[in-house]
């Protein structure tokens, strides 16, 4: 039996559905991310999961116990809120261990527990400081060890990294994916940024319109997407709409008004004369300044229309003999290499046919 089981969870708010009969099962001991857009309904869902909010219908076990009705201080659960909600005239120590002295714990034992979580989330020597006195990661590590420390079954995360900054933000990401392996606590993380979830989750649920639209690994989310919404949310892609052209044990070819005719990996699923799209991700196309033969399948030949150097890799977007648009992404492996390919030099791009997706939504 799953750990945690929503099973068809919607939410209301005045008629208007945020949370649409969602089901979903989630493993003990698993980091589960829920990736959507503002407005998508993930925020919602996860207050019902901590008791903040009632479901409209549907109901949440946890470990086999029904929970719907349960107030929050009486789930074993915790939660992690995106603005870390520490208390400003409190020491580091005192705002960790303070939901111990709520619980009437006496005091060797709220020490001897405040040290043991301080060192795990390396602030030991900032014990005695105030919150003003801690950088942001520190203050995230503080609300991290304030929802740790009463050892939840659960730990429900809103954003907690949206306040980093980047560097910051990716060095935490490993901190709190080994903190979290260390203590087994099932984790459900709530983002909207797709390399967190891509980096932090075991699984991601991808929500939109308060639907989980797809669920997966990472690898599956990225590679196989189930539809068009998920292809494009989740990192870049280029899109074309084409009619199926072929479809046999070599090849699901389908003819675009864009690129002429593509081919993808066999598909059995589609049909000779069906209306689809193919994506291609844009580090799967290769861009060379050397010629290829005009009857190449999955080749065209275009210019560069605009070019963004991030240092690791180079972002190129190619406009094509016949006006569209394809984005390119190339790694630096040398320091010449963003140099090689300039404005308006002419290329030519070529991808392979497993790199295609075919998508019917």
């Amino acid at each position: 039996m799953s750990f945690i089981q929503i099973e068809n969870i919607s939410k209301k708010f005045d008629g208007v559905t945020v949370v649409d009969n969602i089901s979903q099962d989630i493993n003990q001991g698993e980091l589960f991310a829920i990736l959507g857009g503002s407005g998508s309904g993930k925020t919602t869902l996860l207050r019902m999961l901590a008791g903040f909010e009632r479901p409209s219908s549907g109901r949440i076990l946890l470990n086999g116990k029904d929970m719907t009705d349960l107030p929050p201080y009486q789930r074993p659960v915790n939660m992690m809120f995106q603005s870390y909600a520490v208390f400003p005239h409190m020491s580091v120590a005192k705002n960790v261990g303070y939901g111990l002295v709520k619980e009437n714990i006496k005091k060797p034992e709220i020490d001897h527990r405040v040290e043991e979580i301080l060192a795990l989330v390396q602030l030991s020597s900032f014990s005695n400081r105030k919150p003003n006195q801690l950088s942001g990661g520190q203050l995230q590590r503080v609300a991290l060890a304030r929802a740790l420390i009463k050892k939840p079954k659960v730990l429900l995360l809103d954003e907690p990294l949206a306040a980093l900054d980047k560097k910051l933000r990716e060095q935490t990401q490993f901190e709190l994916m080994n903190i979290q392996h260390e203590l087994g606590i099932t984790f459900i993380l709530v983002t909207h940024d797709q390399e967190e979830a891509m980096t932090l989750a075991s699984r991601i649920a991808v929500m939109n319109e308060g639907k989980f639209i797809q669920t997966g690994t990472p690898t599956e989310i990225y590679e196989y997407p189930s539809n068009r919404f998920v292809a494009d949310f989740v990192g870049s892609i280029n899109l074309f709409e084409g009619i199926v052209a072929t479809n046999d044990s070599n090849a699901t070819q389908v003819k675009t008004d864009a690129l002429g005719l593509l081919a993808a990996s066999p598909d059995a699923r589609v049909n000779v004369g069906e209306t689809l799209w193919v994506a291609i991700r844009p580090e799967k196309i290769s861009l060379s300044k050397k010629t290829i033969s005009s009857t190449d399948i999955n080749s065209v030949k275009g210019a560069v229309w605009d070019l963004g150097y991030y240092g690791n890799h180079c972002v190129y977007r190619i406009k094509t003999d016949n006006g569209t648009y394809l984005q390119v992404t190339t790694q630096n492996q040398s320091r010449a290499t963003g140099l090689d390919i300039n404005w308006k030099d002419e290329v030519h791009l070529s991808w392979d046919p497993a790199c295609c997706m075919v998508l019917r939504e």
